[in-house]
């Protein structure tokens, strides 16, 4: 039984690979060879190859992670704990075919891959622990028993013999991998002699290039059954010279020989902190610049492998001197292994960037932590002091709307050179002096609301004699707002944050940037007047979205305000923070058969031609079945062709048409223009059913003189508003006096429906007591519950009521 296992786990290593572990990598794999884009022709001798277009000339490292996605020839240097087990007897095999298939991706994209790897010695000494089992005595394992054997001490195998009986398993390892690819590998074993040697440096430079010039990944090693142990104090002597002792001077000097653009060091830490990983105050650094060397301290070494973080940072910064970029990541975490390098490849915060030039102002991360203390000092402030800012930022917006139209007007001058944006994205850019009139008036609505917010008693409770609970307001934390092409959402959202209480970071879409950088400069003038201007921050980094979203113990709620796909993309990367907002605005007006002509044109007109581009503009226009072939309905169909709405019939209008208009292609869409659905029903309670099944739960109207119909229509309705006889267009946070809105709510829990200043409160729970335990109200007890319900007006000795 024994043997049968041992035999099992050799051949474990090499043949035992069943077809599903590679079958969905390799069509994968054939896809992205196929898929190349618009390739560039370039020659690195006479014979030409598709590759990834440079974008650069090789000597300066790229200076930011978005320009990493511009890299063509990378090193991925694959460290032992990566490519061993746990047990540091063997290959963890199934994240190494994850890598290769990563690998074999970017190199079907044209960019040119080598492999620096370790596991040569892991491997051999999975085979030479096999064979000495192997050669035990047959008749011992028999007699002894398996307890026994189980016991058997195994002699202390010498590196360079495991790394000699593990190189060439290694490699065929390798080989059948990329083989499900359709990937050319070679291998390359090196020492340090050959670096030092020009002769043979020349030679090892000349095998690489040919290598690459033929769409071959080279897996390049330290020859471990040859090589010396590394010598003390020899290590990095300058850019010229570095001492190859491990895989990480060996990656670094072979990526600086190549003129690599990128070096992705895959390790097990999620890259590079300011203290040992695993201490309390330990934060992942983001980026780490040359200057910084001095700032950090290190842990231990890794489990296997001779090198260390230190080694690594060191190896780190002699490549990035050499002009190649260098990332520093996690590889063996089960829920990043499978895309961890193509992740880096496209410029996600993955692990540690290493980048000569350092940004004048904070990053991000630093921007948070300033907003959140900030943000802690202005929740603490008085009613009347969070008041005055909002209306010092009013006043101030009144007196530098000059300076706020020019920054706006460049900024539509720019977008419509451009001509990436439609009609309704460069009228929602564009503001005007009554806009900016409209918010001030807002604002200042805002102010007044916000004496009665943050401290406010909801709930107040006698639990015993001497033993008051109270349930108060308090703001949310951190509040990260997206917004595309709005820059008006920026007075709005700020305002509602100052009068909650709320830290707030921005993250503005490029095509309003001068303007959204000079509100952003007005409102933290008007929160200097208290001392919390950090407590607002403009996001102007070149963070991606996604990258935001991955904040989650710094940032407290997500809320986008812009298209449904930009809302849906961040529900889907924030996985770890709650995302406010609405993926659709497919709202409805219900013509029923008891509706008035004049009520019915100037709803529809309005809810549809007010403002196309909104959330809550009609989209799909319900009509009943007795009113098709009436005046009524003729009217509708003239005002919408006079106010230029281009029609879409639905399956069963359709019907009724002999020459029908275009039939709709789905009847869940957000036209976002001047188009819209008609469809038609035989009832109320139909009407309703189509909503609940083809509507987003946004906003719904209803139509009609008859007011049984219509509270029917308002109690059995499911969505966040829901109208009679009037516009869809009331679905905003002006129109229902909350000054304003930070967007309408479609969720189920916490805010529904246009979100103002009491969605962005919530609440804690604050009791007093006087030596109270919960012993004190067990059976053998002294104390009894009261529970008794309190004013909220009443306030206690020595105690406000409200802050």
């Amino acid at each position: 039984m024994l043997l049968h296992r041992l035999s099992q786990c050799s051949a474990l290593t090499l043949r035992s690979w069943s077809s599903h572990t590679f079958s969905r990598a390799a069509s994968q794999g054939k896809n992205a060879r196929v898929w190349a884009g618009s390739p560039a022709v370039r020659q690195w001798s006479n014979v030409p190859f598709l590759t990834v277009p440079l974008a650069r000339a090789h000597g300066k490292s790229f200076e930011h992670r978005g320009e990493l996605r511009q890299a063509k020839r990378i090193v991925v240097k694959l460290g032992s704990a990566v490519v061993t087990r746990g047990d540091e007897c063997g290959l963890a095999l199934g994240r190494l075919a994850s890598i290769v298939e990563q690998v074999a991706v970017l190199q079907s994209q044209g960019r040119e891959m080598m492999i620096v790897t370790s596991g040569a010695v892991a491997f051999g000494k999975q085979r030479l622990r096999h064979e000495i089992l192997l050669s035990q005595s047959v008749r011992q394992a028999l007699h002894s028993g398996q307890n026994a054997l189980k016991d058997m001490s195994l002699p202390v195998l010498e590196a360079r013999a495991c790394a000699a009986a593990g190189q060439s398993g290694l490699m065929a390892l390798y080989e059948a991998m990329f083989t499900q690819y359709s990937t050319c590998t070679a291998q390359i074993l090196v020492t340090n002699l050959d670096f030092h040697d020009d002769q043979k440096r020349s030679n090892l430079n000349s095998t690489l290039h040919e290598l690459l010039r033929m769409n071959i990944v080279p897996i390049i090693n330290t020859n471990d059954a040859v090589v010396p142990p590394p010598e003390p104090n020899s290590d990095l002597q300058g850019v010229n010279v570095i001492s190859i002792k491990d895989n990480d001077s060996l990656a670094a000097r072979l990526a600086v020989e190549m003129r690599a653009d990128l070096l992705i060091a895959l390790s097990d830490v999620e890259g590079l902190y300011d203290s040992p990983p695993g201490t309390d105050d330990a934060k992942l650094l983001d980026t780490f610049y040359p200057g910084d060397q001095q700032s950090i301290t290190y842990g231990t070494k890794s489990r296997v492998g001779i090198g260390g973080m230190e080694a690594k940072v060191k190896a780190a910064l002699w490549a990035l001197q050499g002009g190649t970029s260098v990332v520093i990541a996690n590889g063996t975490h089960p829920k990043v292994t499978g895309h961890v390098i193509t992740d880096i490849v496209e410029g996600k915060k993955v692990g540690t960037f290493f980048s000569e030039v350092k940004p004048a102002g904070p990053t991000v991360e630093q921007q948070t932590e300033m907003a959140r203390t900030a943000g802690r000092t202005l929740a603490s402030l008085h009613p009347d002091q969070r008041s005055e800012i909002i209306c010092t930022f009013a006043d101030l917006m009144t007196e530098k709307r000059e300076e706020i139209l020019t920054a706006n007007k460049k900024d539509m001058e720019l977008a419509i050179n451009a001509g990436r944006m439609t009609p309704p994205m460069l009228k929602r850019l564009s503001l005007s002096s009554a806009k900016l009139s409209s918010l001030a008036i807002g604002l200042r609505q805002i102010a007044v609301s916000s004496q009665d917010s943050v401290g406010r008693v909801l709930r107040r409770t006698r639990v015993a004699n001497n033993l008051q609970l109270e349930q108060i307001t308090v703001p949310i934390g951190v509040l990260l707002v997206i917004f595309e092409s709005r820059p008006d959402c920026l007075p709005q959202v700020s305002a509602l944050a100052i009068a909650s209480g709320n830290a707030l970071l921005l993250k503005g879409g490029k095509e309003a940037f001068h303007t959204n950088r000079i509100l952003h400069e007005i409102a933290q003038e008007a929160l200097a007047l208290h001392g919390v201007k950090d407590a607002i921050q403009l996001v102007s980094t070149r963070e991606d979205v996604e990258d935001l979203c991955r904040l989650e113990k710094m940032i407290d709620l997500i809320i986008p305000r812009g298209s449904s796909q930009l809302v849906r993309d961040i529900q889907r990367a924030a996985k770890g923070i709650p995302v406010l907002g609405h993926s659709e605005g497919i709202c409805h007006v219900y013509i029923d058969a008891d509706a008035s002509i004049d009520k019915v044109i100037k709803i529809v007109r309005d809810s549809k031609c007010d403002y196309p581009a909104a959330c809550n503009a009609m989209e799909t226009l319900l009509v009943h079945r007795d009113v098709l072939r009436t005046p009524l309905f003729d009217q509708i169909i003239d005002m919408l062709r006079t106010e230029r709405v281009k029609i879409h019939a639905g399956p069963r209008f359709a019907s009724y048409l002999t020459f029908s208009p275009s039939e709709v292609k789905s009847l869940r869409t957000e036209y976002g223009d001047l188009e819209c659905c008609i469809e038609v029903v035989d009832s109320l309670q139909e009407a309703i059913d189509h909503i609940h099944k083809y509507g987003s739960s946004h906003t719904d109207v209803i139509v009609t003189d008859n007011e049984e119909t219509a509270e029917q229509f308002l109690q059995q309705l499911d969505s966040a508003c829901v109208f009679w006889n009037a516009s869809s267009r009331f679905a905003d946070g002006y129109r229902f006096g909350l000054g304003a809105e930070v967007g309408i709510s479609t969720a189920r829990i916490h805010a529904r429906g246009p979100v103002g200043l009491e969605g962005l409160l919530t609440t804690k729970w604050v009791l007093r007591g006087d030596g109270h335990t919960a012993a004190d109200f067990s059976e053998q007890g002294s104390m009894k519950f009261l529970h008794e319900n309190l004013p909220v007006a009443q306030a206690l000795p020595g105690q406000r009521t409200s802050n």
